[in-house]
């Protein structure tokens, strides 16, 4: 029978992109020896798990609507889903799961993490996947129950450093390409030497 706990998470340092080094603890009860695990981790955020600062209601008000409403629409957001393959073992292993990050503010629960100031980001991680294990005539297989689950709350410090290690000091919008080239055009046009001055002045005329 396997346990799962998540023990900590930590910044990726040498991704090509902004990634979390999440630890998972995995316990085998039954003394048995584990060959491999072909694991599955659905790693899921739980909104209702902690409490908000009145600048992070506002800042999160595009995705959970006014917070008068929170208590219909605080609703789990996915984080992503990742493959892990748990080398073999008797007792208990740690294994290491890499999770990608991604700074596109149209998924929502990049604009949860990016709207929340300090404390913590509440995890559920669910399990699924394969076990292959010692039996009395073999190596067997059996399935990683699908109620297999721990909670990790991710200090919000903790994302920003894996997103600061790659885009320090800011951030991407998503534009089509038609909004772009008006953009380029206008910035082109009053000669304007970057992106957040050619945004500055368009908000300053802005009535």
């Amino acid at each position: 029978m396997l346990r799962f706990a998540c023990t900590g998470a930590r910044p990726e340092p040498f991704a090509a992109g902004p990634s979390l080094l999440f630890d998972l603890r995995i316990s085998e009860s039954t003394g048995r020896r584990v060959h491999s695990v072909a694991l599955r981790t659905q790693f899921r955020i739980e909104p209702r798990n902690r409490k908000y600062a009145p600048e992070e209601q506002e800042r999160l008000v595009d995705l959970f609507g006014e917070p008068a409403r929170w208590g219909e629409t605080l609703n789990p957001l996915q984080l992503a889903t990742i493959a892990t393959t748990v080398a073999g073992f008797t007792d208990a292993i740690t294994a290491t799961a890499t999770v990608p990050l991604t700074y596109d503010l149209d998924i929502a629960a990049t604009k949860f993490c990016h709207g929340l100031a300090d404390g913590e980001i509440p995890l559920l991680l669910l399990f699924a996947g394969t076990v292959y294990y010692q039996g009395e005539s073999g190596v067997q297989v059996g399935p990683v129950p699908w109620s297999e689950e721990a909670p990790f709350r991710l200090p919000v410090a903790t994302w920003r450093a894996a997103m600061d290690d790659h885009y320090p000091g800011s951030t991407f919008i998503r534009l089509s390409t038609v909004t772009l080239d008006a953009l380029a055009a206008y910035r082109s046009k009053h000669v304007i030497t970057s992106w957040d001055e050619t945004l500055e002045r368009l908000l300053k005329e802005a009535p």
